[in-house]
């Protein structure tokens, strides 16, 4: 996420990548074997019992810290709960502060005003990076890195790492390879989950003539829709490719991505296929994208909506149950790969204390995940959180599936891209395809303008 990134220097940046064979092939077994069943029937509600104490933490009575992330509503909601219970057993005092995107330009104004966050939760894998090279990040202690030798595998700790020293504790990850689906929708136009992208075309057609608008777009958030592209290239052109442009080793005018901006104008061409039309898209924010699928009775706004695991977190504001109202099933296979795309979100030290390198140890502990784990609408990497802590089947699943990838994954693309081209609100790969939302045959012109904004982006 740093304007001067370089192949060399991201190199290591590359070990993670989203669960391509064993995840995906895990997560849609699991998927269609748990989508009917909620063990729990509480998605979102889970407790906040105090999770088993694996970690030694120090007394803190009186410090005081601050930790900068740029979630919100019910996913901030949870956050703080595990806060606050470091709070509680160590007597420290943290405050969230609330950031924007791109939180490294967030992070820098705090930074220039003298009073920056102790941690940083980076929801982008170059933003370690440039924290590094702009002299923001301090090291992990050992104390956090005898905790994620514990329960890590290599390639999430790898992820956290630059030039070979650990600066980030990947707390949180994401399969963003999922499409949400309205079961009564479903139920009401005899639709079927999908398999392939074909079958895709055919279950959005199905729903169409039944009356209902298939697809939610949350357009809004450009970020949205490079995940839509991300699952048809890597399916499509394959992990190779997908690994070349990512590296822009690749130009985005290289025929493979004409094919993949052709395959999504398949649905992105078809006004009626989205809720709102693309003028409608481009107004709705992710949240609302998820909350319009699963409101409305059987005529909600829309009878499907693509995103990660974490949408659950927004269903629960619903009153949609996960495992009975709102079903998922893996992204359809474009080509001869199955798509799964992850993300992650890493803590990082920008203020070194003894505070902070304990938080970052709790962070990176099964005892902090265990918490959020509880709370739906969150996955962890951590190897040592307990499945039954996730709330229902089909999140247990997903949990396992993740961890039994051990480094076999692939990384979300944008987020492995300088910020000025992947994680930029109204900039780059974002504005690009926010735009060919608006004009799906306009696919020439896309890839001029993505090449253009990535050849300065990356500086080469």
């Amino acid at each position: 996420m740093h304007s001067s990134i370089s192949t060399s220097r991201t190199r290591t940046r590359r070990t993670a990548r989203a669960a391509a064979a064993a995840l995906a092939g895990a997560l849609a077994f699991s998927l269609s074997a748990c989508g009917g069943d909620d063990s729990s029937g509480n998605e979102g509600s889970g407790g906040t019992d105090e999770a088993a104490t694996t970690v030694t933490l120090p007394k803190l009575d009186g410090e005081t810290l601050e930790v900068a992330a740029v979630w919100t509503g019910p996913e901030q909601a949870n956050f703080k709960k595990v806060l606050e219970e470091f709070e509680k057993r160590t007597g420290a005092k943290v405050t969230f502060v609330p950031a924007q995107d791109p939180i490294i330009n967030f992070l820098g104004s705090k930074i220039a005003g003298g009073a920056p966050p102790d941690i940083a939760m980076l929801p982008q894998v170059g933003a370690i990076q440039q924290a590094v090279d702009k002299g923001w990040a301090k090291p992990i202690g050992p104390e956090a890195q005898e905790q994620l030798g514990k329960n890590y595998s290599q390639g999430w700790q790898d992820l956290g790492k630059v030039d070979g020293k650990q600066y980030g504790v990947y707390y949180k990850a994401a399969n963003k390879s999922l499409i949400w689906y309205n079961t009564q929708v479903f139920e009401n136009a005899g639709a079927e989950e999908p398999k392939t992208w074909e079958d895709l075309l055919s279950t959005a057609q199905t729903i169409y003539d039944s009356g209902v608008t298939p697809f939610s777009v949350g357009g809004a958030d450009g970020w949205t829709l490079t995940d839509w592209f991300e699952n048809v290239y890597l399916s499509q052109a394959g992990p190779e490719k997908y690994d070349q442009l990512a590296k822009h080793e690749i130009k985005w005018t290289d025929p493979s991505v004409t094919e993949a901006l052709t395959t999504l104008a398949q649905i992105w061409g078809k006004q009626d296929y989205i809720a709102g039309g693309a003028s409608g898209a481009l107004q709705t924010e992710f949240p609302a994208s998820v909350t319009q699928t699963f409101t409305g009775g059987d005529q909600p706004k829309a009878g499907m909506v693509f995103e990660g695991d974490f949408v659950q977190v927004n269903i629960a504001e619903t009153d949609a149950e996960v495992g009975t109202d709102a079903k998922v099933f893996a992204f359809p296979k474009v080509g001869d790969t199955e798509p799964v795309v992850s993300g992650g979100d890493a803590a990082v030290i920008l203020q070194d204390s003894k505070a902070a390198q304990a938080l970052a140890t709790f962070l990176a502990s099964p005892d902090a995940a265990t918490i959020q784990a509880k709370l739906g609408g969150y996955l962890s990497p951590n190897k040592n959180v307990d499945p039954s802590a996730y709330p229902n089947a089909v999140q247990q699943e997903m949990a396992k599936s993740l961890v039994a990838a051990g480094d076999d994954f692939r990384f979300d693309m944008s987020d492995q891209a300088p910020q000025a081209f992947g994680g930029t609100p109204g900039k780059g790969e974002w504005k690009a395809l926010q735009d060919f939302l608006k004009n799906p045959k306009d696919i020439k012109g896309t890839q001029e303008q993505l090449e253009a904004d990535a050849a300065a982006a990356y500086g080469n």
